[in-house]
């Protein structure tokens, strides 16, 4: 018998009959008409080649055919319905489950540092594998669960994903301590006097502050451009260069490499960033202890609303 040709609704209907052994009371517990039993009969015993059911003048009685399938029918029904209705409930201290995570290079350094003790004391079985937030097929690859959580601002990811605010990216200006400019205000003329080490970080929204300071109508002088933020504190430490951070980096590193903070003189936009995950892990009770985990560490926030985006 090919399973393909049977309407799982004809099975459920068997399964009654055979309990019942009654039309009438079968379409009852079903919720449907008695004509409606009487096909759904009449269909199956056309697919499977015996009468199943016989009237009698004590009822309708099961054929042998019958009685074999009851047991079996019964059996594959139940476990079906089980499934369905059960969800596997994740138990993070005795998982080891493996994520991966989309970081910038800033998110490395402002979120692993954290999440890692913090991960060893709930979960210790669990691993992280961490690949670049700007990986060109990232929306493709979070939709086929190679990756499971971006955290970053990523206005890309529109249609088939969901978002939650963690917190704000306020920038300020990051030098090491005895810079001439540490001891008074950072004034425009201050800030402009200075020379600058920019981070280029293509694909991310900090490439954006360059246009943020010309609308501001500040001009920098550049002495170094890097792409990304790896080395930049020890730079910061080693000349009289300046730079304009994300000031969750500069809590990162700023006291171990003996830098300081100061305020912008003009207000920059704060971005938000969120964790970003595909609506096809949305339910999964392990990505949703780990979503809300991150929240816990880190939101501003924890309980933000979840949002879904494209809509």
């Amino acid at each position: 018998m090919d399973l393909s040709r049977i309407d799982l609704n004809l099975l459920l209907v068997l399964h009654r009959l055979l309990q019942e052994r009654h039309v009438s009371r079968s379409a009852a517990a079903l919720g449907l008409t008695q004509p409606a039993v009487s096909n759904a009969l009449r269909r199956l015993r056309s697919l499977l080649g015996d009468d199943l059911l016989v009237r009698t003048a004590g009822g309708m009685r099961p054929t042998p055919y019958a009685e074999r399938l009851a047991g079996p029918l019964a059996q594959a029904l139940g476990a079906l319905e089980w499934a369905l209705s059960t969800r596997e409930q994740f138990d993070p201290a005795a998982s080891e489950r493996r994520f991966t995570l989309a970081l910038s290079d800033v998110g490395e350094i402002y979120f692993l540092p954290v999440l890692m003790p913090a991960l060893a004391t709930e979960a210790p079985g669990v691993t992280l594998r961490v690949v670049p937030l700007a990986l060109p097929d990232l929306a493709e690859a979070m939709a086929a669960g190679e990756v499971d959580l971006a955290l970053g601002s990523l206005p890309g990811l529109q249609s088939g994903f969901y978002q939650q605010a963690l917190l704000r990216q306020r920038y300020v200006c990051l030098m090491r301590e005895g810079h001439p400019g540490a001891a008074r205000r950072l004034t425009r003329a201050a800030f402009t006097g200075f020379d600058h080490v920019r981070v280029e970080a293509l694909g991310t929204g900090h490439g954006r502050v360059d246009e943020a300071l010309a609308r501001a109508g500040l001009a920098r002088r550049i002495r170094l451009s890097v792409p990304n933020f790896v080395a930049l504190g020890h730079v910061l430490r080693s000349t009289d260069l300046v730079a304009t951070v994300p000031e969750r980096l500069a809590e990162r590193i700023g006291a171990p490499l003996g830098l300081l903070t100061r305020p912008l003189p003009v207000r920059l936009p704060s971005p938000e960033i969120h964790q970003l995950w595909h609506a096809t892990r949305h339910r999964d009770s392990s990505h949703q202890w780990l979503r809300a985990f991150i929240a816990r560490l880190f939101a501003d926030a924890p309980a933000a609303r979840v949002r879904v985006n494209g809509r």
